[in-house]
């Protein structure tokens, strides 16, 4: 009976995917049929990653799924500034694409932040273009960072209370942390943002009501480290021979919180879902 109760404190990302989904390839078929628009994403990988790769084919699956084109630019190990940059100029020219997404991370020799920069905001599929961030800082959420943004719509399905809450976030990343605290300080919550250099984490851990972790450290918050009834996300994934880990300790701390996601089937599948969504808003506008 008790592991039935704990079933119920599992935030089901991937249920959760494809409700949004749904919605997405509903808007898609909407915009066809009005418009005579089809969205389209494309995507640019340099070099062979394995991991990018992964990344890169997960995101073409819901593309498909939901009905948007997709392209994927996949350019050598040895490609040059100057070559990336080119094709970011071409696709920001094209009107069949409606979202660009650079794939992270670049090769050593290539300066990311001038490649991210060069795309157009409009199209920054991934919310991390420096425009889009500063108008996520004053309020305005367009296209953000889609894993926090994930978090959030999973806090409103939920129907997890935000604003007056204690929300803490262990890691301070620009693709998770701070546009987390900023999209939790948008919604009125109170918030502390933590990292390796925090001084007793556990002090602020054990007062949060949404705790927020994506460090990429197997484990690092503990059951003794939580808040009876508090709502968690675990946002880290690291691999240790060869078995996926979270930055949370699920099996013991779930026993505490209210909410939780798993890793793998928690955050993961929302961040891509949020993804095919900014597609659909960027075709649209």
């Amino acid at each position: 009976m008790a592991e039935e109760n704990h079933d119920s404190r599992r935030i089901d990302g991937r249920t959760l995917a494809k409700k949004v989904e749904a919605e997405v390839k509903q808007g898609i078929e909407q915009l066809k049929e009005e418009r005579g628009i089809t969205p389209g994403l494309a995507t640019v990988l340099v070099g062979d990653d394995p991991a990018s790769k992964m990344y890169v084919r997960l995101k073409h699956k819901a593309c498909e799924r939901v009905g948007v084109h997709a392209e994927d630019h996949n350019m050598p190990e040895t490609t040059t500034q100057e070559e990336l940059m080119e094709t970011i100029a071409t696709l920001n020219g094209r009107d069949d694409i409606h979202g660009i997404l650079l794939q992270l991370p670049l090769p050593k020799h290539l300066d990311d932040k001038a490649a991210m920069l060069s795309i157009d905001p409009a199209k920054d599929a991934d919310g991390f273009h420096p425009y889009n961030m500063g108008k996520l800082l004053i309020g305005d959420e367009g296209l953000v960072p889609c894993t926090p943004k994930g978090v959030i719509r999973a806090l409103e399905e939920y129907d997890v209370e935000i604003q007056g809450k204690h929300a803490v976030i262990v890691g301070h990343s620009n693709v998770v942390g701070k546009p987390m605290a900023a999209m939790l300080v948008n919604r009125n919550a109170t918030v502390s943002v933590c990292h390796v250099f925090t001084d007793d984490l556990t002090k602020f851990t054990l007062d949060a009501d949404i705790l927020v972790v994506g460090t990429g450290v197997k484990h690092l918050i503990r059951a003794d480290m939580v808040k009876e009834g508090s709502v968690i996300f675990d946002v880290g994934i690291s691999e240790v021979d060869g078995k996926i880990y979270g930055d949370v300790d699920f099996d013991n701390v779930i026993k505490k919180a209210s909410l939780i996601t798993p890793v793998p089937g928690g955050v993961g599948p929302m961040t891509i879902a949020i993804l095919m969504e900014h597609v659909l808003t960027a075709a649209r506008s």
